[in-house]
């Protein structure tokens, strides 16, 4: 099925579809696609009480007698090496500014739960509200830049093209405030699909396309070294049947 013209509804409209594709995508990490020793949940990370984001948490090794599971493994069966299997993206871009993006770091007080579990990637889906005003894109940015620095990997979905606050699209503000180069999406390809592995440097693994395509199993990384691919088509299409008839009607519409 290919990516719809989502501008064409509300933003209301969209919200519903965007809870709707996050909660399918969990389903499917969580039905096997992941590692026994990773599980995701959809979060709430801006307030509010709607699903935000996908977060993926490992379950690091714990003593035996706290209750918890210990993976004779390393937890990395079932993920895709990169060197066995590069991402097949359309732009691979690196970091220009290592240095940079390092001296910036930030020291920050984290509170975590007993369990050791903790946040190894996020799944960001781009809603209209995250480029209504230059306040809320930057704070989209802020915190994909934070999970960064923290060590995070995140894959963004930005199903909307540019706007006057985004003239490069959301990857294109991302990647200046992390000082790592310049980014400008190609005319004929105004949405993007972008998944930042956090290494040496960090690198962007970046699939331009347009309304109309088929959207690609796209890498999220767990490790700096492997990945699992991300079902978006599969998932889209599930959301996409929750949605009710009188907006399929507008969406679908040919001018």
């Amino acid at each position: 099925m290919p990516m719809h013209d989502w501008t064409r509804v509300s933003a209301g409209t969209y919200h519903d579809f965007h809870n709707s594709w996050i909660t399918h995508l969990k389903e499917a990490f969580n039905a096997g696609l992941l590692p026994p020793a990773y599980y995701a949940l959809g979060e709430q990370r801006s307030g509010g009480i709607d699903p935000d984001v996908i977060t993926l948490r490992t379950e690091d090794a714990e003593p035996e007698d706290r209750g918890y599971t210990r993976y004779d493994d390393d937890g990395e069966t079932g993920l895709v090496a990169v060197a066995e299997a590069p991402p097949r993206v359309r732009i691979l871009q690196e970091a220009a500014e290592e240095v940079a993006f390092y001296l910036q770091r930030r020291r920050t007080l984290v509170i975590r739960h007993v369990s050791g579990d903790r946040i190894v990637a996020l799944i960001e889906i781009v809603s209209p509200a995250n480029k209504h005003a230059h306040q809320t894109l930057d704070a989209f940015v802020d915190k994909v830049v934070a999970a960064l620095r923290e060590g995070i990997h995140v894959l963004v979905v930005d199903p909307f093209p540019p706007t006057r606050r985004d003239p490069d699209g959301m990857h294109g503000a991302i990647w200046e405030r992390l000082l790592a180069g310049d980014y400008q999406p190609p005319d004929d390809l105004p949405l993007t699909l972008v998944s930042y592995c956090v290494k040496h440097p960090i690198t962007a693994y970046v699939e331009p396309f347009l309304v109309g395509s088929v959207l690609p199993e796209m890498p999220l990384f767990l490790t700096p070294e492997r990945y699992v691919r991300t079902p978006l088509e599969s998932t889209y299409m599930q959301a996409w049947a929750g949605v009710p008839n009188r907006w399929r009607r507008v969406i679908e519409h040919e001018s």
